[in-house]
């Protein structure tokens, strides 16, 4: 059976691309450990950071797969004819405003604000003659209900410029920790599907609340508690891109997207749904490793006041620049953290000797530590010193990790997605 071409953007590390493919043959919910016969294939990369001169997450990226089919370019400047054709597209792009600046005269074309990289997505979507028949993306779940005072607009805009490109659209808001992966990191993850495919055609015929609960990908990858048809919102978005950058939610101080939803031919089936898991758990204290820890990640005697106080619960008068006055509060954190659940969320902020109330510490047999680019590796489910390489710190190794997402959650879509497409 042929492979499922894929296009990874905005490929950091290559996150989406070892839960896709697996790394060595094997597969990452096994820890590695077990054979995965990958029906998907990586034919082109791209991974850009645009403020930095040195381009570390593509030095990694090329360090693992190699140079060829690899973009280390500015994707808005890359020529559309110079991706290849392609089954699906995946990436995790960044949240930003995706509002609507005008339409282009006599063009089913868009212009985004500069430098938002949806519409690099968009772009090629739209100028492809052979367009990707499935999409897969992922960003944080905020985006449901940005911004503030258009609560899901940007959201809205993405929704309904896929629409018009011909895909009807699923997502999911998944914590990774509540289906046994070892981190506590909630991202949504966004499926679409062409209408010249398989899967557009059952999506038209098949009930709205049993895709979501039964039928669908992600529904099959991660099961969630059943709900009524009465539990469901259903909307339809009317006018173009425009209009509803401009009109959606005015003022609406609540979001309109719960963490579930269906859109097909512009029409909205949403409901908030619970996970169904009954399966092992992964905690921090089952990554830690043991052995050979270099003593620059021990927490010193003499800082560890500072990170009491950064950990602690505040109640305090402060004042700012102008000379205004205010009580600023903010609750304990647990400190260490705790080894027998899965790790809190890791930030791109991670690595580093300062102290800080977000970075994670740990308590061993040698005293109180910060976690090893490894074990920051392992809350994501990557293969043990993916990041290292030469000239590449252990703070930038931290920051590609708080960067990066869980690698199980899109190998279990994957999977899933594969058997909808009539893949083993």
């Amino acid at each position: 059976m042929k492979k499922i071409k894929v296009v990874e953007l905005f490929a950091g590390v290559g996150g989406f691309r070892l839960g896709l493919e697996g790394w060595q043959g094997k597969s990452a919910t096994t820890n590695y450990t077990k054979v995965f016969k990958s029906p998907f294939e990586v034919i082109w990369s791209n991974q850009w950071e645009p403020a930095t001169k040195m381009q570390h997450a593509s030095l990694v990226y090329e360090n693992r797969w190699g140079t060829n089919g690899h973009s280390n370019q500015d994707i808005a400047t890359v020529e559309v004819q110079d991706i290849p054709d392609h089954d699906l597209l995946v990436g995790g792009f960044p949240c930003q405003d995706y509002s609507v600046a005008t339409t282009l005269k006599n063009s089913k074309g868009l212009i985004g604000k500069k430098g938002v990289l949806w519409w690099s997505i968009h772009r090629i979507l739209s100028e492809k003659k052979n367009k990707p028949k499935f999409l897969l993306l992922e960003n944080v779940d905020r985006l449901l209900i940005s911004p503030s005072k258009q609560r899901g607009r940007d959201f809205a805009i993405i929704l309904k410029s896929l629409d018009e490109l011909g895909y009807a659209v699923e997502w999911r808001v998944i914590n990774a920790a509540e289906y046994g992966m070892p981190q506590r990191r909630r991202r949504i993850f966004i499926l679409a599907y062409h209408k010249g495919s398989k899967i557009y055609k059952t999506i038209t015929t098949s009930n709205a609340i049993d895709w979501l609960s039964k039928i669908g990908p992600i529904a099959t990858a991660f099961p969630i508690q059943s709900f009524l048809s009465t539990q469901t919102k259903s909307l339809e978005l009317t006018g173009d891109v425009v209009e509803l950058s401009n009109n959606f939610n005015k003022e609406g101080v609540k979001g309109i997207f719960a963490n579930t939803g269906l859109m097909i031919d512009g029409k909205i089936t949403t409901v908030k749904t619970v996970p169904n898991y009954d399966g092992n758990f992964i905690s921090l204290g089952d990554l830690l490793v043991t052995k050979n820890i270099s003593p620059e990640f021990l927490i010193s005697d003499a800082d560890l006041d500072r990170w009491h106080y950064l950990k602690g619960a505040k109640n305090e008068l402060r004042k700012k620049a102008n000379g205004f006055e205010y009580y600023y509060k903010e609750g304990a954190m647990i400190f260490p953290d705790s080894l027998d659940r899965p790790s809190r969320t890791i930030i791109t902020g991670e690595g580093g000797k300062s102290p800080s109330r977000f970075k994670h510490v740990v308590q061993t047999k040698k005293g109180l530590r910060r976690l090893t680019p490894i074990e920051l590796e392992r809350l994501n489910m990557f293969p043990d010193n993916h990041t290292q390489l030469e000239k590449i710190r252990d703070a930038k190794r931290a920051f590609f990790m708080g960067n990066a997402l869980v690698v199980g959650v899109v190998e279990k879509i994957g999977k899933a997605l594969a058997e909808n497409m009539g893949h083993p």
